[in-house]
């Protein structure tokens, strides 16, 4: 039975002395853990990336559900996406507000209603019309030091389960102080996260506005369906990142055969992943 996962926890605004970078990875290692407890148990790669991201989006140091960064207006609004690999099927959200755990809202629009993406006041809508549970903002908003900058972190897993579907899953509180209504690559299909069976799976991190642009997640992908490894897909699509547009990111890859790539060109990206070998590590 071959199953694996991989998490990250955002190559945004991390420097590798600060303060808080242990505990990120720390943070990731237990995400990384308990979706592969899932895994080992049988249960699917969807199971275990949302399980997975849930962590990251407790974890008040990421950019993600409880510590994501206010707009400027004072507000947290957030965005998610989950793709199924098998399927293709996909559940996105933007600019939801009031939410702990936006990864689980767009598993639900996924699994509970005809469309793929809602956002701003339908997210919320759809959030209220399933009975989603909704908090304060208060709960939301984190005051620390042990972390500054001026890019989010997204966190994001991607994993491969025994009957060997792929998923993955990302989530972002967004850039710190963005104008109100912004969305950024993270519920993008293709950009913030892409998973085909066929494939890989990837997930996405950084600026980005660059990140769109380049469409990161499936060109990963495209990169492994032409032949490259995971490691390899993931270094090249992050050369392109760069070389097209300047722009500074990371990703998560996990293939077909459980093979898994980390790449990033920023100081720093807290990850962790267990491989198909049952290899664990654990890094930043």
């Amino acid at each position: 039975m071959i199953v694996a996962i991989a998490v990250h926890g955002g190559a945004g605004a991390w420097r590798l002395g600060e303060d808080g970078m242990q505990t990120a990875v720390n943070d990731c290692h237990r995400a990384a853990q308990a979706g592969y407890q899932l895994l080992q148990e049988g249960k699917s790669a969807l199971d275990a990336v949302e399980a997975a991201v849930n962590i990251l989006e407790d974890a008040p140091l990421l950019d993600a559900g409880r510590g994501s960064f206010p707009n400027a207006d004072g507000d947290v609004e957030m965005d998610a996406l989950i793709m199924d690999g098998n399927s293709l099927d996909i559940g996105a959200i933007a600019a939801i507000q009031q939410v702990q755990h936006p990864i689980s809202l767009a598993r639900r629009v996924m699994s509970d209603s005809p469309h793929n993406f809602f956002v701003g006041d339908g997210a919320s809508a759809f959030a209220d019309s399933i009975n989603f549970p909704r908090c304060a903002v208060e709960e939301l908003l984190v005051e620390t030091e042990e972390m500054s900058g001026a890019i989010g972190d997204t966190v994001g897993a991607v994993a491969l389960d025994a009957d060997g579907n792929l998923a993955v899953a990302t989530s972002t509180g967004g850039t710190r102080d963005k104008q109100p209504g912004r969305v950024g690559d993270s519920p993008l299909v293709g950009s913030g996260g892409y998973a085909d069976n066929w494939t890989a799976a990837t997930s996405a991190t950084g600026y980005g506005e660059a990140l769109m642009k380049v469409v990161i997640s499936k060109t990963t992908c495209d990169f492994v369906a032409a032949g490259l490894s995971a490691q390899a897909a993931s270094d090249a699509a992050i050369q392109l990142l760069e070389e097209r547009t300047g722009g500074k990111g990371g990703l998560i890859t996990i293939d077909r055969h459980g093979n898994v790539g980390i790449s990033r060109n920023t100081q720093a990206m807290p990850y962790a992943f267990v491989d198909g070998d049952g290899v664990e590590k654990n890094g930043r």
